[in-house]
């Protein structure tokens, strides 16, 4: 008689471990999400400053300054509707802007040598690679979360516990994004 209820206990005790694990990793999901954002939110934040530096060596690159301008206005959307795949189309808009300005710089020896410019740039890198963490992070918690809930014995216990698959970031895998063509290959060739 007392088998029963010992095996009753360990069955029982095994659940709210497994809930709680399930549980506890939804909620570092979403505390990945909003870090995602708050790292874009920081970086929106630079982007003024590294406008109102950067105009008075670049006045030539107007058409750099109103791209920052969309992509902060992105950003500041996409945090609003802390929605990942928002936030992950702002992080490309921001990295391709930053490259123009990178290319910029590095035609221009006198931009390049100003502190402030170097500083923002060095924060706005810095603040890129915490976004590249955080988005790493992300997709590291929903892997484990979607692997416990459709492993054994979690694909019978996760439906009765209410748990369905998280979906983290999203990337397009039906695209001709996974292949590289030769074009891409060839070292770019800039214009100014």
């Amino acid at each position: 008689m007392i088998y029963p209820i010992i095996l009753l206990a360990i069955i029982v005790l095994y659940l709210f471990g497994f809930f709680n694990k399930l549980k506890t990793t939804q909620v570092r999901i979403k505390a990945s999400i909003q870090e995602i954002g708050n790292q874009l939110k920081r970086q929106a934040n630079l982007i003024p400053n590294l406008v109102d530096s950067v105009k008075g060596y670049m006045t030539h690159e107007k058409g750099i300054f109103d791209q920052l301008t969309d992509a902060r206005k992105s950003i500041d959307q996409a945090v609003n509707s802390n929605d990942p795949k928002a936030l992950d189309k702002s992080q490309d808009l921001i990295n391709k802007v930053l490259g123009s300005i990178k290319v910029v710089m590095e035609s221009n020896p006198e931009i390049k040598a100003s502190n402030l410019v170097s500083s923002l740039m060095d924060e706005l890198r810095d603040t890129a690679d915490k976004l590249m963490y955080a988005r790493r992070t992300l997709i590291d918690l929903t892997a484990d979360f979607n692997t416990a809930i459709s492993t054994i014995p979690g694909i019978w216990i996760a439906p009765i516990l209410g748990f369905k698959e998280e979906k983290g970031l999203t990337t397009p895998t039906d695209t001709d994004q996974l292949e590289v063509s030769e074009e891409e290959t060839k070292n770019p060739e800039v214009k100014l």
